[in-house]
């Protein structure tokens, strides 16, 4: 594990996750249940001749603070060189599962429960096997969402 007080400079996970969707307004909404606020959004991404936009939104937890970000907020954005290749109608975050730990996952469920909506629960509240509790659910795009008790993974 890194020692804060040794490597102050140090971060303990700099992954940034980007997830490309056609439209902002319903991952601020889905995401706003979870305790997701907005803390930027460029219209431009940058600038550089774009109209594609950039969001990002953060989730506060005393375990850690978790940010996701996500570009485009125009149906163009699946013409992107890359994902230009897949077919139209590909699920996004296909085969990807998104986790998220929280500091009290049974208290998030009783708060979220009934404001998703069932086609959306991929799994409820559960005690897994390996002994912690996690809840999963699919965003309004299709990506696959877990939040769960801390599992210590290095991070």
């Amino acid at each position: 594990m890194l020692d804060k007080e040794k490597e102050p400079n140090k971060i303990i996970n700099n992954l940034v996750l980007e997830l490309h969707v056609p439209n902002f307004q319903p991952i601020k909404e889905f995401y706003g249940i979870f305790g997701f606020i907005e803390i930027g959004y460029d219209p431009t991404s940058g600038g550089g001749g774009s109209d594609l936009g950039y969001l990002v939104l953060r989730r506060e937890d005393t375990i850690g603070n978790t940010q996701m970000n996500f570009y485009g907020d125009k149906e163009k954005v699946s013409q992107h060189k890359y994902f230009a290749d897949f077919p139209e109608g590909t699920r996004r975050g296909y085969e990807v599962e998104i986790t998220i730990p929280v500091s009290d996952v049974q208290k998030l469920w009783e708060e979220i429960k009934d404001k998703i909506p069932e086609k959306q629960i991929a799994q409820p509240l559960t005690l897994k096997r390996w002994g912690k509790w996690d809840f999963r659910v699919a965003d309004p795009f299709g990506f696959y969402v877990r939040f769960t008790e801390l599992v210590d993974w290095g991070q």
